[in-house]
């Protein structure tokens, strides 16, 4: 088990993703989670912005992250899986894309539920999305990890019914600690009860002030403080891990480059104490 840093850290910067990936370095990750979106996107490509478009070459976001001796412990791929015109060849082409890299999971959500699909088509219709992707999943041996962000899996049981809509080893879970406690569950209990399942973590911690405002009014949030800033056990949430035999990456979720290095060093301590 080790901490990575999703690119998120550097966007307060208005940084290009190499720019992060050289930063991330220096402050001394060996992981980073990269962002990845479609076509062409005026930010990213003006250097503004951190996100990787998919139509660039995979090979030369994979020579930056060697360059600065760092490798990705996934990418983020969020898309709505009950829009499978938008999702499924978003998720094919984030598969390849992550193959290419050599990051091992593909991170998503269930996203924004349509208005127009009633409480029992909003399965069938996420089923179909992740039985059309799991197939491409499992020949490239990628992972599809399915975080709590939005309205179904902001609880643990709707987490799970999701993460468990079809029988594929590849079909996992990337379990969100902040967004879990902003959505008003105990963020340790369902980690515990998700934990076999979990193949990437994204170490959100969050701010007693951002607690008492949002918690249980939202379903997540983009980021969180440092970790051990806020309300997060992180040596709670690591001897959950540890017994369940996980060895990734906690992929941590701040705002800020000096938020990153206080997290990377409280979660060296813990992993080191636990």
């Amino acid at each position: 088990m080790t901490p990575g840093i999703n690119m998120e850290f550097i966007r307060c910067e208005d940084k290009s993703f190499a720019a992060g990936v050289e930063r991330a370095a220096q402050i001394g990750y060996q992981y980073i989670e990269p962002m990845l979106h479609n076509g062409r996107e005026l930010l990213s490509e003006a250097g503004y912005f951190h996100s990787v478009s998919m139509d660039d070459d995979p090979i030369f976001i994979r020579d930056i992250c060697e360059a600065n001796n760092v490798r990705c412990s996934g990418v983020s791929a969020h898309c709505p899986l009950m829009r499978p015109e938008i999702s499924v060849p978003y998720l094919e082409k984030a598969i390849r894309f992550a193959k290419a890299l050599g990051a091992p999971v593909v991170n998503t959500d269930e996203g924004i539920r349509p208005s127009w699909l009633d409480d029992v088509e909003i399965w069938h219709v996420m089923k179909y999305t992740l039985k059309k992707v799991l197939p491409l999943a499992e020949r490239h041996g990628i992972a599809i990890g399915i975080e709590p962000h939005q309205s179904i899996t902001k609880t643990t049981s709707g987490l799970l019914r999701v993460a468990t809509l079809v029988d594929s080893p590849m079909l996992r879970i990337n379990y969100d600690t902040g967004n879990a406690y902003l959505g008003g569950e105990d963020p340790y209990e369902g980690l515990q009860a998700v934990s076999r399942r979990v193949v990437h973590i994204h170490a959100k911690d969050i701010s007693v002030q951002h607690a008492e405002a949002e918690k249980g009014k939202v379903t997540g949030t983009p980021v969180g403080c440092a970790c051990g800033d806020g309300v997060i056990d992180w040596r709670r949430v690591v001897s959950i891990l540890r017994s369940a035999g996980f060895e990734g990456v906690l992929s941590v979720e701040c705002g800020t480059p000096a938020q990153a290095e206080r997290s990377l060093q409280h979660l060296n301590e813990v992993l080191a104490d636990v």
